[in-house]
């Protein structure tokens, strides 16, 4: 249990936190959220002794052991695997004192720490160590590659392996998704579930957060607050509460107006019924969170762009790659057929590796097509975002700087407004970059791109360094986009919100993705199972199994197994549809209990109890959703 009795923390002469006063129970599993500069890593600091307090209690058991993510990696000639596994400083230190004893010729002392490492479980350490890499997407061959040839993205993933060796009771986790693929931060969502010990995260992926806390710490105005359930459940109870403090109901209603707008566009296109239903769920989790939406410092917009051609781009028969440095070439895919119509709003799954982004440049033209056609509409105008997008601002310079190298003709009032509109408004038009986070340095990325009015966004990884309020702005600002987008990103909410449909880059091969991201993950996780099964059988060969003609008794069995599963799929349609009724009458009930503000009078954990079964019935009623959905389609076919 860890404690904080009228807590307050400063850095500087800023008062960040200020008489903290609650309790995190072991065991949970705790996103910490809030605005860039609230706090958040601060708080990291002090629950690991880095900073002091400067006023009040902070509590924690004495022999806790806490583990978190290191900052920086030095450029160590250690295997990486190595690295990893120093992550159990315990072990590590038993296995030097082993090798030492060993080289003196000390029995006794082999023999004891022998038994100390069988205690700590080190003998299959390498192999945990190398699960936890093989999650985090580094393949065989890199294990035993020095740490010091990998680049920056790959240390902090090398960095965050080595944390989740740690044997902890506490797990701190600042910002963990950066730097991972979908896949990767599909891998450790799970592996976070599993976890036994406490976890606090904080992370501006929303649905990272819904898949892994069980809590949710707020920071705001130097206060903190504890909520019951995922980032979804404290959107709801936070907007209950900002109704009660008379947020202005205009705003409240034009973001209500939007949303309504966005949802009844998105119908009148909804093409395949999996993909609408996902993204309908997605939708209906943001109703009722217009005061949330409100409350948000500010939003920006892609203009519309002059012109829309309606056939954008193509790519026919291409081989894509890269030059090798010995002449040769590496390819990546084959084949590619990918043609880009107005309107068109594509997101690109795939494992790490697969291709994704040389797709990307590809269709950019940074990459010339090895083989095949690129083909581009006269009029195309593209707006492509990476993260050498990022590393490309000039240091020394301002956003007004950067926005003159591109319209040097340009009333300088007229960019200072623009650029106002993505959250640089007043002197911060004039402030340099070196000062600027990694979130604001991708903002202003976005709105150079956005000055030139692309009809054509190519997108990848723009949410990285993003805070939540910035990835839900970017979310409908792209809603919104009146032009063809393709995107990259780890960040599944994004992904669900703007694109219509999907297109799987794997095994050297782009096609499209004939479902949602739910059915993805079940992709995933059966690609796994096969490349397991597949891996232990070997190379021993698959022997086909006899074809044996039906007899027409046989036959006459398995109609009649037909007819009863087709029997037992209607019966659970329907009690489907009886339990969903239910869940609808008791959610009416408990929407009208959180709306009353006497509600927020009584009792702060009868509050939470209500918006912890509102929450456990809707995701039920998610659940029998998608299973009514699932029977209805096999009873249609």
């Amino acid at each position: 249990m860890i404690s904080f009795r009228h807590f307050a923390l400063r850095r500087g002469s800023r008062l960040l936190l200020s008489d903290i006063d609650l309790v995190i129970q072991s065991g949970w599993r705790l996103g910490v959220i809030g605005r860039n500069g609230c706090g958040k890593s601060s708080l990291f600091a002090a629950l690991q002794g880095k900073l002091e307090g400067d006023a009040g209690e902070l509590d924690m058991p004495s022999r806790l052991r806490l583990a978190s993510v290191a900052q920086e990696t030095p450029a160590l000639p250690d295997a990486a695997i190595d690295y990893v596994m120093g992550g159990d400083e315990e072990l590590a230190a038993v296995l030097l004192e082993e090798s030492d004893a060993d080289a003196r010729g000390d029995t006794e002392a082999v023999a004891r720490a022998h038994h100390r490492i069988e205690e700590l479980h080190g003998y299959d350490a390498r192999a945990r160590a190398g699960r936890l890499m093989h999650g985090l997407g580094f393949s065989p061959e890199t294990h035993e590659r020095a740490v010091q040839e990998f680049s920056g993205g790959w240390r902090v993933r090398l960095n965050l392996a080595r944390a989740l060796m740690a044997p902890s009771e506490l797990l701190l986790l600042d910002e963990p998704t950066n730097h991972l693929d979908l896949d990767a931060v599909l891998w450790l969502e799970e592996w976070l579930r599993r976890y036994q010990g406490t976890l606090l995260i904080i992370s501006h992926d929303r649905e990272f957060l819904d898949g892994v806390i069980t809590h949710t710490m707020h920071l705001n105005d130097g206060k903190a607050k504890l909520y019951t359930g995922n980032y979804s459940a404290f959107e709801r109870l936070r907007a209950e509460q900002l109704r009660q403090q008379q947020i202005s109901h205009e705003r409240e209603m034009a973001e209500r107006a939007h949303l309504q707008s966005f949802i009844d566009r998105f119908k009148a296109k909804a093409s395949k019924a999996k993909q609408a239903q996902s993204r309908m769920k997605r939708l209906e989790k943001l109703a009722g969170t217009e005061a949330v939406r409100a409350e948000r410092s500010f939003s920006f917009q892609f203009a519309k762009p002059d012109r829309l051609p309606e056939s954008m781009l193509q790519l026919e028969e291409v081989v894509a790659g890269y030059p090798a440095d010995d002449g040769s070439v590496a390819i990546v895919l084959n084949d590619v057929r990918f043609s880009l119509e107005s309107g068109d709003r594509i997101g690109l799954l795939g494992p790490n590796g697969a291709g994704k982004s040389t797709l990307v440049k590809t269709l950019v033209g940074e990459l010339e097509p090895i083989s095949g056609e690129r083909k581009v509409h006269k009029d195309l105008k593209i707006g492509y975002f990476a993260q050498h997008t990022v590393e490309s601002l000039r240091e020394g310079t301002s956003p007004l700087d950067h926005l003159q190298a591109k319209a040097p003709g340009v009333a300088n009032q007229v960019m200072r407004d623009f650029l106002g509109t993505w959250n640089f408004a007043g002197d911060r038009a004039f402030e340099l970059v070196d000062s600027f986070s990694g979130g604001e340095r991708a903002r202003l990325a976005l709105a150079l791109i956005a000055w030139d009015k692309p009809n054509l966004l190519l997108l990848d990884e723009p949410t990285n360094h993003l805070d939540l309020d910035m990835r839900e702005a970017l979310a409908d600002a792209l809603s919104d986009f009146d032009g063809a987008l393709v995107l990259v990103s780890h960040d599944r909410h994004l992904l669900g919100m703007v694109c219509d449909s999907f297109w799987r880059v794997a095994d050297g091969v782009v096609e499209t993705f004939d479902g949602d991201l739910d059915d993805y993950a079940k992709w995933l996780r059966s690609r796994g199972a096969a490349n397991k099964k597949a891996a232990k059988a070997g190379n021993v060969a698959k022997v086909a199994a006899p074809v044996i003609e039906e007899t027409p008794e046989q036959r006459r069995r398995n109609a009649a197994a037909q007819r009863d599963n087709e029997k037992a799929s209607r019966q659970r349609v329907k009690r489907i549809e009886t339990r969903t009724a239910t869940i609808e009458t008791e959610l009416d009930a408990l929407e009208k209990q959180l709306a009353d503000p006497a509600t927020y009078s009584g009792s702060t954990s009868e509050m939470m109890r209500l918006g912890q079964r509102q929450t456990e019935l809707r995701r039920e009623k998610e659940a029998l959703e998608a299973e009514w959905l699932e029977l209805y389609e096999k009873l249609e076919a």
